[in-house]
């Protein structure tokens, strides 16, 4: 009798493991934050137990319960899409995103015009976790700085693939259901977008063109507001930039810009001396696009900008000015 009952209490104590490994997910096995999701199920519950997620530098960091006091400079834009304040804004000197200061005017501004801030100066947010958009500010010893504060997630680079790295971002922060939620409502506003243009501007091209202190470009349908008129509306680019991701733009190529709508972007105000040579000079005036009126000039912040609500008000202006 003593010998059944044994052998019947290792058999319950082997159901009871395999019950709790499948009820908690393979917890410490994450290859990768965008290929393992958590498992805490509703979001509204937060994530149970602690997860394990290696970043896009190899780094392996641990996080137990759900964040509450998150850092993560140049990815507000994604934080508020997940229905979070992060506990300070990214800021060039005083100015931080405008378009998004509405939500963040209580959020205190860390400036990061020379450089991450200290450990020092980050300590006193008591952040709990810290997530990086691009490998450049993990250099110079930051990240190991940091990740002494709290667990250190590293991005290569975020405003690569926008929609990956809020699905990332979900997961980190036990927000996965917001993240479907806030992609699916991008997904149906493209799609709208994309049958209105087509309506009324069907073939197309268009060409972005960046004035900045350094010089003028033709911006590319790889990244920021050109990757969300070619790679999502399916807006062709002018031929100029098809195989660039930039394009430098002289008054000798102007001439080559085959554009119908062109877009004018004068980043952060540093291009209006640029701008007012090489658009009253002749040749630009004997653009087609310019003569028809076709040319305008957008928002630099949300059109230099990388995260859905800035993708969202991209697409407004664009279903705007070439459909409406």
């Amino acid at each position: 009798m003593l010998l059944c009952l044994a052998l019947a209490g290792s058999m319950l104590a082997a159901c009871g493991t395999d019950s709790v490994q499948n009820a908690s997910g393979q917890v410490g096995t994450n290859q990768g934050a965008a290929e393992v999701p958590r498992t805490g199920g509703n979001a509204q519950e937060g994530p149970q137990g602690e997860q394990t997620f290696k970043d896009d530098l190899g780094h392996e960091i641990q996080i137990s319960g759900q964040p509450e006091r998150v850092f993560a400079p140049y990815l507000e834009d994604s934080l508020l899409k997940l229905g979070i304040k992060p506990v300070a804004q990214w800021s060039n000197g005083n100015l931080g995103h405008s378009y998004l200061q509405e939500e963040l005017q209580d959020v205190p501004k860390l400036d990061f015009s020379g450089g991450a801030p200290s450990s020092e100066v980050l300590l006193s947010y008591n952040p709990d976790l810290i997530i990086l958009h691009t490998s450049n500010y993990a250099g110079d010893g930051v990240y190991e700085n940091y990740s002494k504060i709290a667990p250190t997630y590293v991005f290569n680079n975020a405003a690569g693939d926008v929609e990956k790295s809020l699905e990332t971002l979900g997961q980190l922060v036990g927000k996965t259901e917001e993240a479907k939620q806030a992609l699916a409502s991008y997904h149906q506003k493209v799609g709208e977008a994309k049958a209105a243009i087509e309506k009324k501007a069907a073939g197309k091209k268009v060409a972005v063109i960046r004035f900045a202190a350094k010089g003028v470009s033709v911006m590319g349908g790889n990244y920021l507001c050109g990757y969300v008129l070619n790679q999502h509306l399916g807006i062709e680019m002018t031929k100029l930039t098809e195989n660039e991701n930039s394009l430098n733009l002289s008054l000798e190529i102007l001439p080559e810009l085959d554009a119908d709508y062109i877009f004018v972007i004068n980043a952060y105000g540093q291009g209006t001396d640029r701008m007012k040579e090489m658009t009253e000079s002749s040749i630009w005036k004997g653009i087609p696009a310019v003569q028809q009126g076709h040319v305008y000039e957008v928002n630099d912040e949300y059109w230099l900008g990388s995260g859905l609500i800035a993708y969202e008000k991209i697409i407004d202006d664009t279903v705007k000015l070439m459909a409406e």
